[in-house]
């Protein structure tokens, strides 16, 4: 029952859950319906995100009306026009009634509709956005007018929505999805999977068990009998496969649910206890050391690292409880190996290791059967087939053990040339680091010599200026007296000059008046212009003399 890897898968898009029994989902969907249905690894996934639809929740968004209220109004806080509407308006409206208003309206609003939904699945806006979408999916979950007779009516972008709403899943709104509108339409009244790459009529395979029969949207291709959930592990002991109903499991989910023990083994009627796995479906089952070694002759090879470790913490967990010798030897080669895995063993060397472990463990049970069968004696042929194919294993088993160590042996060589590699370059680096101190250390000296001699240099220097200022000093104060001398020179000569004009004035007036007394004696006189003509011939004398 080992499916087939299936090709490439997005991982950007997600999807909530339409089951209040089910958490939100991780969803990347494809649209390869012709792969081999028979594991539910060719799902979405199962990783919680949100909306989680609890108990609790539940509870309380039915029982508070008031909170409701709220809801529809946070829903609605964007308020629609007479000729738009909002996302409220598509979750409790009449179908045709919206489908005739989205037609007349544009693409851009329309997309602009299905982008709110889309952050309300991405889960950005907190809780209180993941609160409205709650609501919504509520709202639209316990309407019994969506049926496939009304929902033919619906605008295309309508019908997304309320799919997307209904299922929680957001690749009903990627631009990508070329899902036809019937398809929609059987995915929103549970007639098909909403696990985009499963697509499988429900009930899938006609199976009218009770879980398929009771569960709306439940597909036992891809979904988990337990959790109701479903993801893209593939080639992988983490998802169990029922041998009777072909029901699947998460592992653990099984282990959480106690589906997984210990049981009476039904091989050759021995009866030892064995680890089983009890199906949910039909309350059958089925034993896990076969299923395990399947996987792992399957897939293992193709298994990186962290795969091929995720996958031996899975089987440790399964035969942890283990009571018989074979589940109690895996479970401890197991964790044997994961350990080495941590230390740095190569993965391949792992897998043959694990490989050769499960072929000796599946010969060591098949000998206790046969020698425990009757006690029957053994043909002398049969038996040197099964020495010599113990030989050839236990040879085998050498070789793989021989490589190992030789690969040790490589390896640690390798690592020891390495390190010598690594210690010549520190020597040499050692040494180029000694002489730049020394050519630091002269040119430090250099340096502190030049510091010396600019030092001395500023000294004299300074010298000079003070005596340079000194000087000035002196040769200031002698022109400040040089020129209080000749101030006073010139202010004595300028008194002077100014005393004889005041003297030769003086006597100018003098002789004015004595002239003036002698022109009234003497009145008879004619020529007066001789007289004004010898008066300033006397002036012009007396302003020569002076």
């Amino acid at each position: 029952m080992l499916p087939p890897r299936p090709s490439g898968l997005p991982s950007s898009l997600f999807l909530a859950s339409s089951d209040p029994r089910a958490s939100t989902d991780n969803h990347d969907p494809r649209m390869n319906s012709d792969q081999n249905r028979e594991s539910p690894a060719e799902s979405a996934t199962s990783r919680d995100t949100w909306p989680v639809i609890d108990a609790a929740t539940q509870v309380k968004l039915e029982n508070q009306k008031a909170e409701d209220g709220y809801y529809e109004q946070s829903v609605t806080h964007q308020p629609a026009s007479a000729n738009k509407f909002s996302l409220l308006d598509i979750a409790r409206e009449q179908v045709d009634i919206i489908s005739e208003r989205m037609y007349l309206l544009p693409n851009e609003y329309l997309e602009e509709l299905k982008g709110r939904v889309r952050g309300m699945l991405e889960g950005n806006g907190g809780s209180q956005q993941r609160d409205e979408f709650l609501f919504l999916q509520r709202l639209v979950q316990s309407r019994s007018d969506l049926t496939a007779k009304t929902l033919v009516k619906a605008h295309r972008v309508q019908l997304e929505i309320l799919v997307a709403i209904n299922s929680g899943i957001q690749f009903f709104l990627h631009q990508s999805m070329n899902l036809s509108q019937t398809v929609l339409i059987e995915v929103f009244v549970y007639k098909r999977c909403r696990n985009i790459a499963c697509q499988s009529q429900l009930p899938a395979e006609n199976c009218h068990c009770e879980i398929c029969t009771n569960r709306k949207g439940f597909c036992s291709l891809c979904m988990c009998v337990i959790c109701n959930k479903f993801d893209f592990e593939v080639n992988t002991c983490r998802w169990i496969g029922c041998d009777s109903c072909a029901h699947w499991t998460h592992t653990d989910c099984a282990i959480r649910d106690k589906q997984i023990g210990t049981g009476p083994s039904r091989v050759n009627g021995l009866g030892s206890a064995e680890m089983q796995f009890r199906c949910r479906a039909c309350n059958r089952t089925s034993e896990l050391f076969g299923w395990v070694k399947d996987v792992f002759q399957q897939c293992a090879p193709t298994w990186d690292r962290e795969t091929l470790l995720r996958e031996l913490t899975v089987v440790s967990k399964i035969f942890r409880l283990s009571e018989n010798t074979r589940g109690m030897q895996l479970f401890w080669k197991s964790e044997e190996l994961i350990e080495k895995l941590k230390a740095g063993v190569e993965e391949t060397t792992a897998c043959r290791i694990i490989l050769t472990f499960l072929q000796e463990l599946e010969m060591d049970s098949s000998k206790s059967s046969e020698a425990g069968n009757n006690g029957r004696m053994i043909p002398p042929q049969e038996a040197c087939n099964r020495i010599a194919q113990v030989v050839q294993e236990a040879v085998q088993t050498m070789e793989i053990v021989a490589d190992e160590k030789m690969r040790m042996l490589k390896k640690a060589r390798q690592a020891l040339e390495t390190c010598d590699h690594e210690l010549e370059e520190k020597a040499k680096k050692v040494a180029e680091l000694k002489l730049e101190r020394q050519q630091k250390r002269l040119q430090i000296d250099e340096l502190e010599s030049i510091a010396r001699l600019k030092e001395a240099e500023a000294d004299m220097f300074q010298l000079k200026a003070d005596e340079a200022r000194r000087e000035a000093d002196r040769l200031q104060r002698i022109a400040l007296a040089k020129s209080g001398k000749s101030e006073e020179d010139y202010a004595s000569s300028y008194l002077k000059q100014r005393l004889s004009e005041a003297e030769a004035e003086k006597q100018f007036l003098f002789e004015k008046i004595k002239l003036q007394d002698q022109g009234s004696r003497s009145s008879k006189r004619n020529d007066i212009g001789d007289t004004s003509q010898e008066l300033y011939t006397k002036i012009q004398e007396i302003l020569k003399s002076v």
